[in-house]
């Protein structure tokens, strides 16, 4: 590796920290790449060298963000002799946790839109389904009548229903639960959906 490319790799990454830092502090309408290049000790011009353009910066940012969820929900999922409904509900609170430790970078995993007429890149997609796969393992051993193709699309739903509790409680919505039983809420929540996802489809035909 030349020195061009090691110093090249080395701004990369102080531009990418100083997005996390500045999206963590005042959310993404803080970004502006003037204010980034200067604390990084670049031309404004400089730094699409380094990123393609904003889109690319955000979704790094959100890399990150999302490889630390993974970590947080891994960590609360971690005893495989656990029963598969505590191991759920065990993720939702973690991801409770997470998204009120880190508002605006979580925020931001959901906010942030691409250009108008580019798409979001196969890694950066791959990296958002992976999430889910906390909830698609003890849901197959707790629903296990689904297919694969069911226990993805549940997986997403259930992944959903908590993620609204979350986000409409810390936006303090009129229709939020509560911020001191948002919790609660999200362990009756979990339980009570997929009690009805096991009666439904344990059900013969009519």
């Amino acid at each position: 590796m030349t020195k061009t490319s090691e110093r090249r790799d080395r701004l990369r990454t102080d531009l990418i920290d100083a997005a996390e830092r500045t999206i963590a502090a005042s959310g993404l309408a803080g970004l502006k790449t003037r204010d980034l290049a200067r604390t990084i000790g670049v031309a404004n011009g400089a730094v699409y060298n380094l990123v393609a353009d904003l889109d690319e910066l955000i979704l790094h940012v959100s890399s990150r963000t999302l490889h630390r969820l993974g970590m947080a929900l891994a960590s609360a999922d971690d005893d495989a002799a656990r029963p598969p409904m505590e191991r759920l509900i065990a993720s939702a609170l973690a991801y409770c946790s997470f998204a009120t430790e880190n508002l605006e970078l979580w925020r931001a995993l959901f906010e942030h839109r691409m250009a108008p007429g580019r798409t979001t890149p196969d890694w950066a997609t791959s990296e958002q389904m992976d999430v889910f796969s906390h909830v698609r393992q003890p849901l197959g051993a707790l629903l296990p009548t689904l297919d694969e193709t069911a226990r993805d699309i549940t997986a997403r739903s259930l992944f959903s229903a908590v993620h609204g509790i979350v986000a409409l409680g810390l936006e303090q919505k009129l229709v939020a639960v509560p911020p001191d039983q948002i919790r609660d809420q999200i362990a009756v929540m979990v339980r009570a959906i997929v009690a009805g996802l096991d009666r439904a489809t344990s059900s013969p035909p009519e």
